[in-house]
């Protein structure tokens, strides 16, 4: 019998995106599925009540029944220590670990283990959210040592909302800062339907682009000891980020 991979993602509640966006990349790897847990997040911002949604307790009750379904790995797929800190998800991950046997990854901690595998200083940071949660994200992003080169963001608090930003704003979002010339890009936010558009606008711009979606898959393949350039089209991180 082929070996079954299978990978968990911890998934905001109203995200609508990650979910298909995370399966179809992984259509071509039929050894592969994704399987997702839910806790509450409905609005994205600075206020105690919304950053409480990220209190580590609902994520690890997520953890602990995507780990019934023998999960190789569980991601966090989601951006929230763009604006809470770096650091809040790595105490997440080793609570997983601990709390479940299961190594457990990040959207972020990924995205900078990408950007410091390929050498990037500087980056462009294209968001939906609010300004103040965008200057944190900016702020977190320089203490780990990646300069913002260029952004753009919608100051949307979302959650649900980030899903219906159309193709037409997230290119144009991208190509402005480009004109920057960052090291790399990264579309910051896995309810922000940005994946399906990364290798084109790749090939258009001539910069990497790091989706926060992809973030999560990359790292989570790897770590389940699956190459992921078998993940086809959808963008230079799978193909060239070892």
């Amino acid at each position: 019998m082929t070996r079954r991979v299978l990978l968990g993602m911890l998934t905001p509640s109203s995200n609508t995106i990650l979910e298909p966006v995370t399966s179809a990349m992984l259509a071509g790897l039929p050894e592969v599925t994704a399987h997702f847990g839910r806790f509450r997040v409905t609005e994205i911002s600075l206020a105690a009540s919304a950053q409480g949604q990220f209190e580590m307790a609902p994520l690890l009750d997520a953890a602990r029944l995507l780990a019934d379904a023998r999960v190789e790995v569980i991601a966090w797929n989601g951006t929230s220590a763009g604006w809470l800190g770096f650091d809040r998800d790595r105490a997440l991950c080793a609570a997983i670990a601990r709390e479940t046997g299961i190594t457990a990854t990040s959207s972020v901690l990924a995205l900078a283990e990408a950007f410091r595998a390929t050498g990037v200083a500087r980056y462009g940071l294209v968001t939906p959210y609010l300004h103040d949660v965008q200057a944190k994200i900016v702020a977190n992003f320089e203490r780990e040592g990646f300069a913002c080169a260029g952004e753009r963001h919608l100051n949307d608090k979302g959650n649900f909302s980030f899903s219906e930003v159309g193709a037409e704003t997230l290119r144009a979002m991208v190509r402005d800062v480009a004109r920057a010339r960052p090291d790399a890009i990264t579309i910051f936010c896995t309810n922000l339907n940005g994946a399906p558009l990364v290798e084109s606008l790749e090939r258009e711009i001539g910069i990497p682009i790091y989706d926060s979606i992809a973030t999560a898959v990359w790292s989570s393949l790897r770590l389940a000891g699956i190459d992921p350039a078998r993940v086809k089209g959808w963008g230079r991180l799978f193909r060239e980020v070892r």
